[in-house]
């Protein structure tokens, strides 16, 4: 059966999120919707206007189901989004196929979880997060609405990550970890305690920048 994915973004996050789509199987089309170009395609996908044109081209059925391909320097624009349509338009999910997922585990709507990624059981990843390549979560993790993981993020069993944070590549996070809503973690940090103040970290053991 046909499927049509729209996406809204166009830029690079956008077009990674539409060659999975279409090359893993996910949906037979893309169309993209993008509040800063004026192009009428990109890669031989239409654009149909800015965000203020989803929920007409919905309702005209030119689509199925919604992504947010709007990367980890606006996670405040991705909740917005997600916020504004999620209650008026299905939000579509990519697993790639070559991801392990414990049957027991949960992702949620709106979610892209890049290829090689293994989650484990009971953990659970919260609406309109992005998992990049490799990613590993642990038994009994949650990762909050919202979020970026960059590629190869670790993370270990019983860690529950809030809202809208930004985890760098290779970074590494400890068992029986908390991490605050709008934190950012940089690449390669080793988190061993608890962030409760928001901010940006760095370092291993990691360590307050601002």
């Amino acid at each position: 059966m046909s499927k049509t994915l729209a996406i809204i973004g166009s830029g690079h996050l956008g077009q990674q999120i539409a060659h999975y789509a279409i090359t893993d199987g996910h949906y037979t089309n893309v169309v993209f919707f993008d509040d800063f170009s004026t192009d009428n395609q990109i890669n031989g996908y239409q654009i149909l206007g800015n965000s203020n044109a989803v929920e007409k081209q919905f309702q005209n059925q030119s689509f199925d189901e919604l992504l947010i391909g709007i990367g980890y320097k606006h996670l405040l624009v991705r909740k917005q989004l997600f916020d504004r349509f999620s209650k008026i338009i299905p939000f579509g999910k990519i697993i790639h196929s070559s991801c392990w997922v414990d049957p027991t585990a949960i992702v949620q709507d709106g979610c892209v979880v890049y290829p090689s990624c293994s989650i484990d059981a009971h953990t659970v990843i919260g609406k309109n997060t992005i998992l990049n390549i490799g990613c590993t979560i642990a038994h009994d993790t949650k990762v909050g609405q919202h979020c970026f993981l960059s590629p190869r993020v670790a993370l270990a069993g019983f860690i529950n990550i809030e809202e809208q944070c930004i985890i760098g590549i290779n970074s590494t996070i400890i068992d029986n970890i908390s991490i605050v809503s709008n934190t950012q973690i940089g690449g390669g940090t080793v988190v061993i305690e608890n962030i409760t103040q928001n901010g940006l970290y760095v370092g291993n053991p990691q360590r307050f920048i601002r």
